[in-house]
């Protein structure tokens, strides 16, 4: 893997020479842009505003442009003179728990290797982050600025090796104060249940056997074409109906076609409607109430049938 970026960790008085190498790479499917007449390449071409000529890239540099639109040439040179610690040296500030990092706040991922004769501080600095639970957040100039950035131990999966993640800084997160919704609503009990009930039919997720899906329909596409064929369509998706009213009803579907696509449904509706049911909580007083009501029925009912009906006219015959 290439090489992004070269210098030492920080850690105390202890200098870890390391070499930084991306973790990820794109797998996106990019096109090209043509002119649908003669499928010639749309190129764009750098040109000079003030001679309205094309200019090659050596003789393209960078400017700040200021708040009235003047442009202020900065050099390599410039850059390379700027009092920053972190130019050449990944400065570890402190230590963090790992799960107090908000995943909003992750920016780019790396694997940091360890130059030869480095291997000892590397080992215990990785060593230390993996016994402790924790990250370090450290300063690093990369791509022409200073970040922040987290460092971790990676374990599993023949990564063991410390890992860096670039961070956006604070007040680079927009804040989400006004976008939550406005209107009060409550939620049963019940529906909870039932949302419980649908998270656990559709079970958890192997994250390594997720793939691509529009990437092989595109490489499809694209070999169909070439032989000369036609690609296969798609079949179109069912319809969904209009808005959901019924909320709860709406779960109890859901955790029925979850059942059937996972292969453990397949029952009748009204046996997947009892099973997919919330059970009713019963309450000590309503039983207590029901229980009264029986005893008082069954006393009613003895008293019945120790008393016997009385005749019309006290057994005398009528004159």
């Amino acid at each position: 893997m290439r090489t992004v970026w070269k210098g030492s960790i920080s850690f105390g008085l202890v200098s870890i020479p390391v070499k930084v190498v991306a973790a990820t790479e794109s797998h996106s499917v990019s096109f090209r842009q043509v002119h649908t007449r003669d499928t010639g390449r749309i190129r764009y071409r750098k040109v000079c505003e003030a001679e309205g000529e094309e200019v090659p890239n050596d003789e393209i540099g960078r400017a700040y442009e200021t708040a009235d639109g003047g442009l202020v040439p900065l050099s390599d040179a410039d850059f390379d003179s700027l009092p920053l610690p972190s130019t050449r040296t990944v400065d570890i500030l402190g230590f963090v728990a790992l799960d107090s990092i908000d995943p909003y706040q992750l920016d780019r991922s790396y694997y940091l290797t360890p130059d030869p004769g480095a291997t000892k501080p590397y080992v215990l600095l990785r060593e230390a982050l993996r016994r402790s639970e924790k990250g370090a957040i450290a300063k690093v100039a990369m791509r022409g600025r200073e970040t922040l950035a987290l460092l971790r131990a990676l374990d599993g999966q023949g990564r063991e090796v410390l890992g860096m993640h670039t961070l956006l800084w604070p007040d680079e997160i927009r804040s989400a104060a006004e976008l939550g919704p406005t209107e009060q609503v409550t939620v049963r009990d019940a529906e909870l249940d039932m949302a419980d009930t649908l998270m656990d039919t559709l079970g958890t997720v192997a994250m390594e056997e997720l793939h691509d899906e529009y990437r092989e329909a595109v490489d499809a596409l694209v070999s169909a074409k070439l032989a000369g064929t036609e690609p296969e369509r798609p079949r179109e998706p069912a319809p969904t109906g209009g808005q959901v009213v019924d909320l709860m009803a709406a779960l109890e579907d859901s955790v029925r076609s979850a059942r059937r696509t996972r292969g453990s449904g397949g029952g009748e509706d009204a046996e997947d409607r009892a099973e997919t049911a919330p059970r009713k909580r019963t309450s000590s007083r309503g039983t207590t109430k029901q229980t009264q009501k029986k005893a008082a029925s069954k006393k009613t009912s003895k008293t019945s049938k120790k008393t016997p009906a009385k005749k019309p006219g006290g057994g005398r015959r009528a004159a």
